[in-house]
Protein backbone atom coordinates (compact mmCIF):
# COMPACT_ATOMS: atom_id res chain seq x y z
CA UNK A 1 0.00 0.00 0.00
CA UNK A 2 1.59 3.39 -1.09
CA UNK A 3 1.50 5.60 1.65
CA UNK A 4 -0.35 9.43 0.95
CA UNK A 5 2.82 11.05 1.06
CA UNK A 6 4.52 8.81 -1.21
CA UNK A 7 1.62 9.28 -3.94
CA UNK A 8 2.31 13.26 -3.04
CA UNK A 9 6.26 12.65 -3.93
CA UNK A 10 5.52 10.77 -7.13
CA UNK A 11 3.00 13.22 -8.46
CA UNK A 12 5.63 16.30 -8.38
CA UNK A 13 8.35 13.77 -9.43
CA UNK A 14 5.98 13.40 -12.41
CA UNK A 15 5.38 17.00 -12.84
CA UNK A 16 9.16 18.18 -12.36
CA UNK A 17 7.99 19.76 -9.41
CA UNK A 18 11.28 20.76 -7.40
CA UNK A 19 8.77 20.36 -3.99
CA UNK A 20 9.62 16.44 -4.51
CA UNK A 21 13.11 16.82 -3.76
CA UNK A 22 12.64 18.55 -0.97
CA UNK A 23 9.77 16.06 0.20
CA UNK A 24 12.20 12.83 -0.81
CA UNK A 25 15.00 14.39 1.30
CA UNK A 26 12.76 15.24 4.61
CA UNK A 27 11.62 11.50 4.44
CA UNK A 28 14.01 8.93 2.81
CA UNK A 29 17.77 10.50 3.31
CA UNK A 30 17.98 9.55 6.77
CA UNK A 31 17.16 5.98 5.34
CA UNK A 32 19.37 6.15 2.15
CA UNK A 33 22.30 7.82 3.98
CA UNK A 34 22.61 4.31 6.51
CA UNK A 35 21.96 2.13 3.46
CA UNK A 36 25.31 4.03 1.96
CA UNK A 37 26.97 4.25 5.41
CA UNK A 38 26.65 0.44 5.04
CA UNK A 39 28.87 0.31 2.00
CA UNK A 40 30.79 3.48 2.92
CA UNK A 41 32.32 3.83 6.12
CA UNK A 42 33.99 7.86 6.10
CA UNK A 43 31.03 9.56 7.20
CA UNK A 44 32.23 12.66 5.38
CA UNK A 45 32.19 10.65 1.90
CA UNK A 46 28.64 8.90 2.32
CA UNK A 47 27.54 12.78 3.21
CA UNK A 48 28.85 13.45 -0.32
CA UNK A 49 27.09 9.85 -1.55
CA UNK A 50 24.33 11.00 -0.44
CA UNK A 51 24.27 14.50 -2.05
CA UNK A 52 25.51 12.67 -5.37
CA UNK A 53 22.67 10.39 -4.81
CA UNK A 54 20.35 12.80 -4.55
CA UNK A 55 21.24 14.80 -7.59
CA UNK A 56 20.69 11.97 -9.42
CA UNK A 57 17.62 10.75 -8.05
CA UNK A 58 16.54 14.49 -9.51
CA UNK A 59 18.28 14.54 -12.69
CA UNK A 60 16.19 10.91 -13.25
CA UNK A 61 12.78 12.11 -11.50
CA UNK A 62 11.19 11.42 -14.94
CA UNK A 63 12.07 8.31 -15.25
CA UNK A 64 10.54 6.90 -12.23
CA UNK A 65 7.71 4.16 -13.20
CA UNK A 66 5.93 3.29 -10.35
CA UNK A 67 4.18 0.46 -12.30
CA UNK A 68 8.15 -1.22 -11.83
CA UNK A 69 9.03 -0.44 -8.45
CA UNK A 70 8.04 1.41 -5.06
CA UNK A 71 9.54 4.73 -4.80
CA UNK A 72 12.04 3.79 -1.73
CA UNK A 73 13.63 0.92 -3.92
CA UNK A 74 13.72 2.95 -6.66
CA UNK A 75 15.66 5.47 -4.36
CA UNK A 76 17.38 2.60 -2.32
CA UNK A 77 19.13 1.23 -5.84
CA UNK A 78 20.27 4.89 -6.81
CA UNK A 79 21.99 5.25 -3.61
CA UNK A 80 23.21 1.86 -3.65
CA UNK A 81 24.97 2.27 -7.52
CA UNK A 82 26.40 5.60 -6.77
CA UNK A 83 27.90 4.36 -3.42
CA UNK A 84 29.34 1.95 -5.19
CA UNK A 85 30.60 3.20 -7.72
CA UNK A 86 32.33 5.71 -5.31
CA UNK A 87 33.87 2.52 -4.06
CA UNK A 88 35.07 1.57 -7.00
CA UNK A 89 36.44 4.86 -7.95
CA UNK A 90 38.36 4.94 -4.79
CA UNK A 91 39.88 1.51 -5.59
CA UNK A 92 40.83 2.53 -8.82
CA UNK A 93 42.54 5.68 -7.50
CA UNK A 94 44.95 3.49 -5.04
CA UNK A 95 45.12 0.57 -7.87
CA UNK A 96 46.61 3.67 -10.33
CA UNK A 97 48.82 5.42 -8.03
CA UNK A 98 52.60 5.42 -8.33
CA UNK A 99 54.83 3.75 -6.29
CA UNK A 100 57.33 6.25 -5.50
CA UNK A 101 59.89 3.43 -3.52
CA UNK A 102 60.29 1.38 -6.34
CA UNK A 103 60.40 4.41 -9.25
CA UNK A 104 63.89 4.25 -10.58
CA UNK A 105 62.77 8.07 -12.29
CA UNK A 106 64.87 10.12 -9.44
CA UNK A 107 67.95 7.55 -10.01
CA UNK A 108 69.46 8.79 -12.84
CA UNK A 109 72.90 9.49 -12.59
CA UNK A 110 74.67 12.18 -14.24
CA UNK A 111 76.38 9.81 -16.67
CA UNK A 112 73.05 8.89 -18.08
CA UNK A 113 72.06 12.28 -18.92
CA UNK A 114 72.87 14.07 -22.16
CA UNK A 115 75.02 17.09 -20.78
CA UNK A 116 74.75 19.32 -24.05
CA UNK A 117 70.79 19.70 -23.31
CA UNK A 118 71.21 20.92 -20.03
CA UNK A 119 72.23 24.45 -21.29
CA UNK A 120 68.90 24.57 -23.23
CA UNK A 121 68.01 28.07 -21.54
CA UNK A 122 71.55 29.62 -23.02
CA UNK A 123 71.16 27.84 -26.67
CA UNK A 124 68.13 29.40 -26.98
CA UNK A 125 69.05 33.04 -26.12
CA UNK A 126 70.81 32.60 -29.05
CA UNK A 127 67.45 32.57 -31.30
CA UNK A 128 65.96 35.91 -32.03
CA UNK A 129 63.56 36.65 -29.58
CA UNK A 130 60.46 36.15 -31.51
CA UNK A 131 61.58 32.38 -31.49
CA UNK A 132 62.41 32.33 -27.82
CA UNK A 133 59.25 33.90 -26.73
CA UNK A 134 57.15 31.21 -28.70
CA UNK A 135 59.46 28.34 -27.66
CA UNK A 136 59.40 29.96 -23.79
CA UNK A 137 55.85 29.79 -23.95
CA UNK A 138 54.77 26.28 -25.09
CA UNK A 139 57.55 24.45 -23.04
CA UNK A 140 58.38 26.62 -19.97
CA UNK A 141 55.57 27.45 -19.35
CA UNK A 142 53.46 24.38 -20.37
CA UNK A 143 51.21 26.37 -22.88
CA UNK A 144 49.31 25.19 -25.96
CA UNK A 145 50.04 26.56 -29.08
CA UNK A 146 45.97 27.80 -28.81
CA UNK A 147 47.19 29.25 -25.32
CA UNK A 148 50.28 31.25 -26.86
CA UNK A 149 49.01 32.70 -29.65
CA UNK A 150 45.59 33.70 -27.45
CA UNK A 151 48.22 34.81 -24.47
CA UNK A 152 50.96 36.80 -26.71
CA UNK A 153 48.48 37.69 -28.96
CA UNK A 154 50.16 36.03 -32.14
CA UNK A 155 48.15 34.31 -34.85
CA UNK A 156 47.87 30.99 -34.37
CA UNK A 157 49.65 29.54 -37.48
CA UNK A 158 52.39 32.38 -36.27
CA UNK A 159 52.92 30.47 -33.32
CA UNK A 160 53.54 27.44 -35.27
CA UNK A 161 55.60 28.88 -38.01
CA UNK A 162 57.75 30.57 -34.80
CA UNK A 163 58.03 26.86 -33.53
CA UNK A 164 58.96 24.94 -36.17
CA UNK A 165 61.67 27.58 -37.15
CA UNK A 166 62.69 27.91 -33.83
CA UNK A 167 63.18 24.07 -33.33
CA UNK A 168 65.09 23.91 -36.22
CA UNK A 169 67.63 26.40 -35.35
CA UNK A 170 67.73 24.99 -31.77
CA UNK A 171 68.55 21.57 -34.14
CA UNK A 172 71.40 23.03 -36.22
CA UNK A 173 73.04 24.05 -32.49
CA UNK A 174 73.02 20.11 -31.61
CA UNK A 175 73.31 18.44 -33.90
CA UNK A 176 75.59 20.61 -36.42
Amino acid sequence: MISPIETEIVSLLEKGDKKAITLLYEYYSDSIYGVILKIISDEDVAQDVLQESFVKIWKNSKKYDASKAKLFTWLYRIAYNTAIDKVRSFKNKNDKEVQIETSSVYRITSNELNQDVLDIQKHLSTLDEKYQIVINALFFEGMTQQEASEELDIPLGTIKSRLKIGLRELKKIYNP
